[in-house]
């Protein structure tokens, strides 16, 4: 069992008298312990709010609900409180009460997307799957506020065999990504039985899982959690992570453990001012990411949720940070930039424009350098294999796996699958004068 920090045991110790490493390190114990008011935080952390910012964050408290786990509270840096990345994503602050005209509680749409309980289906091929309202953390970033810890959605059972049936009904749907609250705030069994009843269905080619849990509680990644996913594969898991400082001792075991089980792993952060809105601090957290086998999938602009006015940057911040990595570090290290389109459109991909302009024969482009250059487009491209008429094809495009193993020679003729009956050499002059017949 590994040793505490001195700040971890520091906060343990005004928690639970009986502060011994196995018991900070059960995540339900975390999950019992979390701190869901401004006077268990003040008393944890020795810290006295004015009465007038009292008011005013008992104001944000009474609209939007605060919970943090012990583990993520012992990462704040409470000399400079302020200013601290941990801090500012789990403490309520009173600009989220400051709503401005464009915010709405359902930004993306999810709910007129919704045609059946927990399922949003809004691209062709795919589903999110809302299996859990609760989360171990509520992220004061968060773009469904309006729907963790909301007790008029508590997914039982009942609910949700009727998202599997309308994922059963639609042979398009090959991915389901499972979200909410935080899927792995289910029990191992409850969370195993999900998973079983998805891979069953035939079209579903892969399950994807989103989860905070790596970052803000990653002791909840046992070894039992561990290996029952493992039954599951394929399966991908993107975690959260918006800060460098998140990256802990704690959460490299959790991923360790996540990518030894043979979990690709990807990583959704969100661009938030004051918090990670700087080409440095992304570059640290990318190269932090790869070193722990974690993919950079997307940099997110922060919604239009309700009482994030204070978090949104200009999108040129983010194409300013895009542009810093994009050349400067390994290619799979830099996220895609995307702004989730308002209303329900989706995933925009914004990037810095590398072309500069093109004729019919050349293209311009410019690299990260600013070096210009240009390419030669060819002058004829004639349809070899098709004609083009996309819209009515019927080519076989063999778009099903190759053989990797085809009996060859004399075992060809051994083969019962094989229905060869003779090996005839390509010189043999009756053979050919036969197929020229």
């Amino acid at each position: 069992m590994k040793t505490l920090t001195d700040r971890q045991q520091e906060v343990f110790g005004r928690i639970d008298k009986d502060a011994r490493p196995s018991r900070w390190q059960d995540w339900k114990w975390q999950i019992r312990h979390s701190i869901r008011d401004i006077e268990t935080f003040e008393k944890l952390f020795c810290i006295q709010f004015s009465d007038e910012e009292r008011q005013e964050l008992d104001k944000t408290v009474g609209r939007f609900p605060v919970s943090i786990t012990p583990y993520y509270a012992s990462l704040i840096d409470t000399d400079e409180i302020e200013n601290d990345p941990i801090f500012k994503q789990s403490f309520p602050n009173r600009w989220e009460l400051e709503m401005n005209p464009c915010e709405l509680a359902d930004p993306l749409a999810e709910d007129k997307d919704s045609p059946a309980p927990g399922i949003t289906h809004r691209y062709p091929d795919r589903v999110l799957f809302l299996v859990s309202n609760t989360c171990s953390m509520y992220c004061r970033h968060c773009t469904r506020k309006r729907r963790v810890g909301d007790r008029d959605f508590i997914p039982d059972r009942e609910t949700i065999l009727e998202g599997i049936e309308y994922i059963q009904n639609h042979p398009e749907v090959r991915d389901v990504l499972l979200s909410g609250g935080d899927p792995l705030m289910l029990s191992d069994e409850y969370l195993d039985w999900i998973l079983t009843e998805l891979r069953a269905i035939e079209h579903v080619e892969i399950v994807r899982i989103g989860t905070r849990m790596p970052v803000v509680l990653p002791y909840r990644i046992t070894d039992g959690l561990t290996e029952m996913l493992k039954k599951h594969h394929p399966l991908w898991i993107n975690t959260h992570f918006n800060h460098p400082r998140e990256i802990t001792a704690s959460s490299r075991e959790a991923l360790r453990k996540l990518a030894d089980a043979g979990i690709p792993l990807g990583n959704q952060s969100v661009l938030l001012a004051g918090v990670n809105d700087c080409p440095r601090i992304i570059k640290a957290l990318v190269h932090k990411l790869v070193e722990n086998r974690v993919r950079p999938y997307y940099l997110y602009q922060c919604d239009l949720s309700e009482g994030l006015v204070h978090f949104r940057t200009p999108v040129g911040k983010g194409i300013e940070i895009i542009e810093s990595l994009i050349g400067h570090t390994t290619g799979f290290a830099v996220p895609t930039y995307v702004i989730d389109a308002p209303g329900g459109g989706g995933k925009i991909p914004v990037q810095p424009n590398y072309i500069i302009s093109w004729s019919t024969n050349k293209v311009v482009l410019r690299n990260y350098e600013g070096v210009i250059t240009s390419y030669q487009q060819p002058d004829s491209y004639k349809p070899y294999f098709c004609d083009r008429n996309c819209r009515d094809c019927h080519l076989q495009l063999k778009l099903g796996d190759a053989d990797e193993w085809k009996a060859v020679g004399i075992q060809k003729l051994l083969d019962d699958s094989d229905q060869s009956i003779s090996l005839i050499p390509k010189s043999n002059e009756r053979h050919n004068r036969r197929e020229a017949e």
